[in-house]
């Protein structure tokens, strides 16, 4: 089995999750290529040798280009703030290196472009990391899509609702700065109901949103306040080019939820719901069944036929948040080892950031928006 070299660009929460995935894929799946732990890269130091020693780093940079440049590395996994995206994954194409992005893409559509233009012309394999689309339960919610179990969809209806910004006196970070963020509950939560809209019912036609910031000023750690530039709330309406109709809305001041994204899914034959604090499980209501019987069943998503449980363990027995890591590594790896094109890819970055694009500038300008092509 030959190496691939990783150089991981974060050290804080997603760069634990993908080390995570890098280090326990090979355990499960049958991965074409063995992922070596080369370098990490953080600006803390102190963090960045902790985070090197704990996951088991053969180097450190404190220099992304200077990671990026190296001849040790074959993979270059962005795991930074939003605003830094762009000037890594461009230099990272330029010097010939396969491409793992943490989501949203970018700050917006023209740099998502310009990311997937160079990565396409540099003809190295990218992928987003649109990690809610390799949960077993999704999966099979869009198998039987597929398969005609829900009939003619008319409705997805989308919440991902979060807390951790409710109390005013939570200290500012990156993610309240639209010039480092994008924006704020919109491009973190919105960006993976997006995503999954796009992958179980398809292309955005148009959109129509509104985003709210409610705590204007938050705390600095030297104790003065700053200004919050990036939504804490952004809703919107939404048409399907195959003539669904949607519902989506995100916040971070969603007080009792932790972590909450749910969607559910209306056809002519049947619906399909989700909530990922439940995450091995997927309701469905099938109409095809008798009137004695009708009502939502619960499928537990532990068998081993359904989509990659047959790696993991016995029925009932049920995986967890970071198995979602793991799944998307080992597809990233067969799709760097076959030369086939990674799903999702930065073309899916695009076209999401297009959908969020067009639902801010809709709310700016309070009328509908018509997406064009990516």
């Amino acid at each position: 089995m030959k190496d691939i070299r990783v150089g991981m660009i974060g050290t804080r929460f997603m760069g634990r999750a993908h080390s995570n995935a890098y280090i326990n894929v090979g355990y499960f799946f049958p991965t074409p290529l063995h992922p070596v732990l080369t370098a990490a890269c953080g600006r803390d130091e102190i963090n960045l040798n902790m985070f090197a020693d704990r996951f088991g780093y053969q180097s450190t940079e404190t220099s992304w280009e200077r990671l990026v440049r190296r001849d040790d590395i074959d993979l270059v996994d962005i795991c930074t703030s939003n605003a830094t995206h762009l000037p890594i994954a461009l230099e990272a194409a330029k010097n010939g290196k396969h491409i793992f992005c943490e989501k949203p893409l970018a700050l917006n559509a023209h740099e998502a472009r310009q990311m997937a233009e160079a990565a396409e012309e540099a003809g190295v394999t990218h992928m987003v990391a649109f990690n809610y689309r390799r949960v077993p339960a999704i999966v099979l919610a869009k198998q039987m899509i597929d398969q005609g179990s829900l009939g003619r969809i008319y409705h997805f209806n989308a919440v991902y609702y979060q807390d951790w910004l409710s109390d005013p006196k939570s200290p500012y970070v990156w993610r309240n700065d639209v010039t480092q963020a994008g924006s704020g509950a919109h491009g973190d939560l919105n960006a993976h109901t997006v995503d999954l809209a796009r992958y179980l019912v398809g292309e955005f036609e148009a959109v129509s949103g509104i985003q709210q910031v409610f705590i204007k000023e938050r705390p600095r750690q030297d104790g003065t306040m700053r200004r919050v530039t990036a939504d804490d709330a952004t809703g919107f309406l939404a048409r399907f080019q195959a003539g669904a109709v949607g519902v989506f809305m995100a916040t971070r001041l969603a007080t009792g939820r932790r972590n909450l994204l749910r969607f559910e899914i209306f056809g002519s034959q049947g619906s399909l719901v989700f909530n990922l604090e439940r995450m091995n499980e997927l309701q469905f209501y099938s109409g095809d069944d008798p009137d004695q019987r009708q009502g939502f069943r619960t499928i537990l998503v532990t068998d081993k036929p359904h989509p990659y449980i047959s790696a993991w363990w016995p029925p009932g027995h049920i995986i967890g948040w970071e198995h979602a890591f793991i799944h998307e590594t080992y597809d990233l790896l067969v799709a760097i080892e076959s030369g086939a094109p990674a799903v999702p890819d930065f073309r899916d970055g695009l076209k999401c950031q297009q959908v969020l694009d067009a639902v801010q500038d809709s709310s700016l300008q309070g009328r509908w928006i018509t997406l064009r092509g990516a």
